[in-house]
């Protein structure tokens, strides 16, 4: 079974191709967030060198989400294309549960953490001993109570993921000697994990074709939320405005006034 995977839900842009459950090569690129001119390239780099046709392919992993809303349309685009292109079905893999899988034979409960701003954070919880254990799937939830969350479990923990960059000092200081960070070359997003994984969703049959492919976003993105307040203020105002002359009239009345 041969799998490409894709990923750029963030920062990071990788590409993978796994065969067989062999990692046959991978292409990390962390500098700067330009996937729209990376992710072609790169693959196409990738493929030459392992001298590798991508008719031979079975199938597309790429990373569905949550992360950066750009990214993730990016990645979808590119392994859409590729799958119309191809003929090839579409495994969509959720993006926390990739990183997670990337620690593979933890005993630990894990933890892949993405930054999602103002203090919150994309996350989940799992255990990947022997197999991939989704004990709470993603979400986004504020940094202090997911820390208080793990500290009430009373459980060793295994933290991944860019959001550890920013939180990693606050998660230490609640969480004491129950935090262990993974070191820098299993603390991101990779496409070898994407794939790997993907190829265990193939096997099962959780496949989609290129137009069905949808990224999970899990909440909207910042400017329909600043139009969605802008709207709401304003209806407020409206309705703050309406009152203060209503006010206004029932005291005309009651004066005597405006008869």
């Amino acid at each position: 079974m041969k799998i490409l995977g894709i990923e750029s839900a963030s920062m990071t842009a990788s590409v993978a191709l796994v065969a067989d459950g062999i990692t046959m090569g991978e292409y990390t690129v962390d500098f700067k967030k330009t996937h729209s001119q990376t992710l072609l390239p790169m693959i196409h780099e990738m493929v030459r060198m392992l001298e590798f046709d991508l008719n031979d392919l079975d199938g597309i992993a790429v990373s569905g989400g949550p992360g950066s809303f750009t990214g993730l349309r990016i990645g979808s685009a590119t392994a859409k294309g590729l799958g119309l292109a191809l003929d090839k079905p579409l495994i969509h893999v959720p993006t926390l549960d990739a990183m997670a899988y990337g620690l593979y034979g933890a005993s630990s409960l894990l933890c892949p953490m993405m930054d999602a701003r103002r203090n919150q954070v994309y996350t989940g919880l799992y255990y990947c001993k022997d197999k991939l254990d989704v004990v709470r799937e993603a979400c986004s939830m504020d940094r202090e109570a997911l820390t208080e969350t793990l500290r009430k479990r009373g459980e060793q923990v295994i933290f991944l993921g860019d959001g550890t960059w920013e939180h990693e000092d606050a998660i230490r200081k609640h969480m004491g000697s129950l935090c262990r960070f993974a070191p820098a070359h299993l603390n991101r997003q990779r496409a070898a994990a994407v794939a790997a994984l993907g190829a265990v969703y193939f096997a099962e049959g959780k496949t989609q074709t290129a137009m069905e492919h949808v990224p999970n976003y899990l909440r909207k993105a910042q400017a329909e939320r600043e139009l969605e307040e802008a709207k709401r203020q304003g209806k407020m105002q409206e309705l703050a405005a309406g009152h203060s002359v209503g006010t206004g009239e029932d005291r005309q009345i009651a004066l005597g006034e405006g008869r």
